[in-house]
């Protein structure tokens, strides 16, 4: 599981991010304590702890006292949130300006957009911003 050069508490806290965005923890679920984590992983309790503290600091878990951490109300939809911001600045826009340097039409990359997406999409099938969403007039009928 570690195995770049991240600090080892990065990684931690990234595959939780990516258990909550990918509905393998949900809403007031309990996460692994920081000594099982550490146990399981053979890796030092404060490393865990600090994975943990900042995803507390993010609002993604919570603290029951003695029980445990937990994943927070929302939390999915914050990381999801968060991710579809930061898709339309880190990736779209690369690929957008890239097109255009390269002389291909915007309607050419909506067009290669639409003929790779999976089958089965979202039913929500939208065009959207990252500040918007409106159904396109396809998805109206």
């Amino acid at each position: 599981m570690f195995d770049d050069r991240t600090p080892i508490y990065r990684q931690i806290a990234g595959q939780l991010r990516e258990d909550i965005v990918g509905g393998l923890l949900d809403d007031d679920e309990q996460v692994m304590s920081t000594n099982q984590y550490a146990s399981f992983h053979r890796i030092n309790p404060a490393t865990v702890a600090k994975a943990f503290q900042e995803l507390v600091d993010d609002g993604l878990l919570y603290k029951r006292r003695g029980l445990g951490m937990f994943v927070s109300p929302g939390a999915r939809e914050r990381l999801r949130a968060d991710r579809r911001s930061r898709f339309f600045d880190e990736v779209l826009a690369p690929v957008i300006a890239e097109a255009e340097r390269l002389g291909i039409p915007t309607e050419d990359v909506v067009d290669a957009v639409r003929d790779r997406a999976p089958t089965g999409a979202a039913p929500d099938a939208v065009t959207s911003s990252p500040r918007t969403t409106r159904r396109s007039s396809e998805d109206r009928s």
